[in-house]
């Protein structure tokens, strides 16, 4: 028997009792799963190499977390990591309608949005209304989607990944598509013909974990990504990419609109 206080309890109820209040012990192993978005996670002579990709490796090494990695459609991956314990999605655009569904580890960059359309196209638009008159294309489960539907777009062509709706839009079956800039830079910097059409809203971009995953692996991620920014290590990563740095100013909100 356990004394507590003038009552007696059995030892079994209290640590039935315990065991209840713990917090969840860190995993052996954790899953971590992105899709195919570059530069920011891509697979190429399969390897799964990018610019979020090359940080995970880093700060999960840091702090000494053993962990798997995948990759999968964007809309699969998302609810894998809703139903899984131990696993992590990026790179995941933090909203507002995203926030409270996982656990944060951020951030892995900062970006703007931009509305892009094919190279030569006659579009023209010069505000989201216009834009919601086009054909927009998107991937299901993706930020992008999230985006154009909180902003009152009906009618999105969804697609699995984003060559998919890249190669719709470069043969005119869609007149828009947004991405991030970086992205957008990347595709133009390896012959996509697309033009910018519309400068949208600032994201901040992280690793989306399960809410029931061990605080102490998640705080875990946090401090090392902390120590990544402040070294300027994550600079030197984008800059490995010939992109320009997410800075230590790019610190994210509690919440993202």
């Amino acid at each position: 028997m356990v004394r507590m206080g003038r009552v007696l309890l059995p030892a079994f109820l209290v640590a039935a009792f315990a065991a209840t209040i713990a917090p969840a012990a860190r995993a052996a192993e954790i899953t971590l799963v992105t899709e195919e978005y570059a530069p920011y996670n891509y697979s190429e002579d399969g390897v799964i190499k990018g610019i979020a990709v090359d940080q995970v490796h880093r700060i999960a090494a840091m702090a000494d977390i053993t962990y798997r990695m995948e990759i999968m459609p964007w809309a699969r991956a998302l609810m894998l990591v809703e139903r899984q314990t131990d696993h992590c999605v990026f790179t995941t655009g933090h909203n507002g309608e995203r926030h409270a569904r996982f656990r944060w580890v951020e951030p892995l960059l900062v970006d703007t949005m931009v509305m892009v359309k094919r190279r030569g196209s006659s579009v023209g638009v010069q505000t989201l209304e216009d834009a919601r008159r086009l054909r927009v294309g998107a991937q299901r489960g993706d930020f992008a989607f999230d985006f154009l539907k909180a902003r009152g777009f009906a009618d999105i062509d969804l697609a699995a990944e984003l060559s998919i709706t890249l190669g719709k839009l470069e043969n005119g079956r869609i007149d828009l598509m947004p991405t991030s800039l970086k992205t957008y830079e990347k595709l133009v910097s390896e012959g996509a013909a697309i033009d910018t059409a519309l400068m949208m809203d600032g994201q901040t971009y992280g690793l989306a974990c399960n809410l029931n995953m061990a605080s102490e692996t998640v705080e875990a991620l946090q401090a090392a990504l902390d120590t990544l920014i402040e070294s300027g290590e994550q600079d030197a990563i984008f800059a490995r990419y010939g992109l320009p740095p997410t800075g230590k100013a790019g610190r994210p909100a509690a919440a993202i609109d």
